[in-house]
């Protein structure tokens, strides 16, 4: 991966507090002709640095009246039971995000769910229920905000 300078970190940043940006505003607020921003935003995309555009979603518009974080414990840390369960996860159509992590616990999963009796019946039917899992925690979340800022230690070597 090349080394990004002040002028990528900058594009990076805006992008990332507004994808929908166009390259002329982007090109203005770094200093670069368009065609040069645009170039050093379609390279930050080729090496991977951005790797994709989204759409942020209201869950309530779309019905969801509960979020949690499950956490999941599994038998053993193999590696075909770490893939079996991921593969799993991902597949229910309530799992927004899935973090593979270390400590006591082997993944966390974050669901979106109609009401709580959606959330049991996910819970017992497509994680308990699983040969590789052992214990399942399940954390109701009142409040999800992300931040879109970049944290300040990340910049230009």
């Amino acid at each position: 991966m090349r080394v990004l300078d002040r002028i990528d970190h900058e594009i990076v940043r805006l992008l990332r507090n507004n994808a929908r940006l166009s390259n002329k505003a982007l090109a203005n607020a770094v200093g670069l002709a368009p065609s040069t921003c645009l170039v050093r935003t379609r390279m930050l995309q080729q090496s991977g640095v951005l790797t994709g555009f989204k759409a942020e979603v209201n869950p309530s518009a779309l019905g969801v009246g509960l979020q949690a974080m499950i956490s999941v414990r599994l038998k053993r840390h193999f590696k075909p039971d770490v893939e079996a369960f991921r593969r799993h996860a991902l597949a229910l159509p309530e799992v927004v995000r899935l973090y593979h992590v270390a400590g006591p616990i082997d993944f966390l999963a974050h669901v979106w769910t109609k009401d709580s009796e959606h959330l049991r019946d996910l819970a017992m039917t497509a994680f308990t229920s699983r040969t590789e899992v052992t214990h399942i925690e399940t954390e109701l979340i009142f409040e999800h905000v992300s931040c879109n800022e970049l944290p300040e230690f990340i910049g230009p070597s």
